[in-house]
């Protein structure tokens, strides 16, 4: 498995992200829906990390938008047939290094509370529950995780 930063306006890509609309849409009801568009994720202030098999083959995506304040990790997704085989942890390994790399000291992330494993693998890597940032409000379906990340360098 290769794992790097891609530009997200790859037709695979696309098709793995309205993937992961597709997932959360039987999960969760419309106002519950938090991701961003394609093209939000082409911004200068994204990091879009892309998974891809022995083949080539894109096989999971996400993405961390970088403010001023913190980074907030979005559109995390892996196929199902590549679950539970450490794509998105190597995902977010990249995107945390990467994040570090260009003075992120926060990252904040919401997900859904339907979702145990993604739960579970932010529990593992170190994030922690937290209240509503941003613009979120508190939504039952919604969990809000945070991880400072060490070894941040100035912008």
């Amino acid at each position: 498995m290769h794992v790097a930063l891609e530009h997200p306006n790859q037709s695979e890509l696309v098709a793995l992200v309205q993937a992961l609309d597709a997932y959360q849409t039987v999960l969760y009801p419309p106002e519950s829906h938090h991701g961003i568009d394609m093209a939000a994720l082409a911004q200068p202030n994204v990091l879009f990390a892309v998974a891809r098999d022995a083949a080539g083959a894109a096989v999971g995506c996400g993405a961390v938008v970088l403010g001023p304040e913190f980074g907030e990790l979005k559109r995390m997704y892996v196929t199902a047939q590549h679950r539970r085989g450490g794509v998105a942890q190597a995902l977010l390994s990249l995107l945390e290094a990467q994040s570090v790399e260009r003075g992120c000291t926060l990252l904040m992330l919401e997900t859904g509370a339907r979702q145990p494993e993604a739960l579970a693998l932010y529990l593992r890597c170190g994030y922690v529950r937290c209240g509503p940032f941003a613009d979120y409000t508190d939504d039952p379906h919604s969990v809000f995780m945070c991880k400072p990340l060490a070894g941040a360098r100035s912008p």
